[in-house]
C-alpha cells in the first residue's frame, strides 16, 4: 500500500469569530492513537502501515506563515500524496498552493462545508477562512468545485457560486450532491461543521440541519476519484464534548488515509 503523509498546520489566525483550531492537530492525534480507538479502516487497512506522521508546521502567526504552509506542502506532495489536518479552512489556500509548487496539476476539489467559504474579502481579511475558495479559484488552482452540506448562502455567496461555476448542494440535495461527484484526481477538503451539530460539536460555527457521519463516508468512498489528498479542518477542541468531534476527526483521517493509499496503489500499479 501506498503511503500517506500527514502533516499539520496549527494555524487560527485568520478565524472570524472564536479561535481554538489551531489546537487541533494534537487533538486529533491524541484521538488516533487513544487505547479506546483502533486504526483499522472500514475497507480492512490497517493505517498504521498507511499514515506516515511528518508532526506539524512550525507557525509564527504572522505574515511569513503562508509561505511556510506552502513550503511544506509541496515538501510533502513532492513524496506522495498528503492529508492536512487543519486549523481552521484558511490553510486550504496555501494547501493548494503547495500542491502546484509540487507540481500536482489543480485538482477536482470536493468541499464538505455548512459554508461555501467563497467571500471575496471577509471582513477585511482575503485570507479569511470564510475566503480559501475565492482565492484557489482565482489562481486557477483546482479545475472544479463541488460542494455539499451548504446551508448559509447570501446574495454575496450566490453571486461567488455563479462567478466560479460551483456545483453546491444543501443536505436535503445530497442524493444530487453524490451522484455530481467528479471523477478525475480529486481533493477532499472536509470542514467539519459540514457535519450537523449532534455529529460534531466541536466547532466555532453550529450550524443546525447539517450531514451525518455516514453521509461524510459515503463521500470519501463515492468520489470516483482517484483522491490524491485532503484536509480536516476547524474542530475547536475548546467546544468539544468528550472528545467526540476529535474521535470524529480521527474516524475521517483513517478513512481518507485508507481511500487515498488505495488509489495511489492502484494507479501506480
Amino acid at each position: 500500500m501506498t503511503r500517506v503523509a500527514l502533516l499539520g498546520l496549527p494555524t487560527d489566525q485568520h478565524s472570524s469569530f472564536l479561535r481554538g483550531s489551531a489546537r487541533a492537530p494534537g487533538a486529533i492525534r491524541e484521538a488516533l492513537h487513544s487505547s479506546h480507538s483502533h486504526l483499522i479502516a472500514s475497507n480492512g487497512v490497517d493505517v498504521a502501515a498507511v499514515l506516515h506522521d511528518v508532526g506539524d508546521v512550525q507557525l509564527r502567526e504572522d505574515a511569513g506563515d503562508f509561505d511556510r504552509m506552502v513550503d511544506a506542502v509541496r515538501a510533502t506532495f513532492a513524496h506522495g500524496p498528503t492529508i492536512v489536518l487543519g486549523g481552521d479552512h484558511a490553510i486550504t489556500y496555501p494547501v493548494l498552493a503547495g500542491m502546484a509548487a509540487a507540481g500536482v496539476a489543480p485538482p477536482r476539489i470536493v468541499h464538505i462545508d455548512a459554508h461555501p467559504d467563497l467571500y471575496d474579502d471577509f471582513e477585511g481579511d482575503p485570507l479569511s477562512h470564510a475566503s480559501p475558495f475565492a482565492r484557489i479559484l482565482e489562481r486557477g488552482l483546482a479545475s472544479g468545485l463541488t460542494q455539499l452540506g451548504i446551508r448559509t448562502v447570501n446574495a454575496h455567496l450566490r453571486d461567488q457560486i455563479a462567478r466560479f461555476g460551483v456545483r453546491a448542494f444543501a443536505p436535503d440535495e445530497h442524493g444530487q450532491g453524490l451522484a455530481a461527484l467528479p471523477a478525475g484526481p480529486t481533493y477532499i477538503s472536509i470542514d467539519l461543521d459540514g457535519l450537523d451539530p449532534a455529529f460534531a460539536p466541536g466547532v466555532s460555527h453550529h450550524e443546525p440541519g447539517g450531514l451525518t457521519t455516514r453521509e461524510v463516508l459515503d463521500v470519501i468512498w463515492k468520489t470516483p476519484g482517484p483522491v490524491i489528498g485532503g484536509d480536516i479542518v476547524e474542530l475547536n477542541p475548546d467546544r468539544d464534548i468528550h472528545g467526540m468531534t476529535a474521535t470524529l476527526a480521527a474516524k475521517l483521517v483513517k478513512e481518507l488515509a485508507a481511500r487515498i493509499s488505495a488509489d495511489a496503489t492502484s494507479s501506480s500499479g
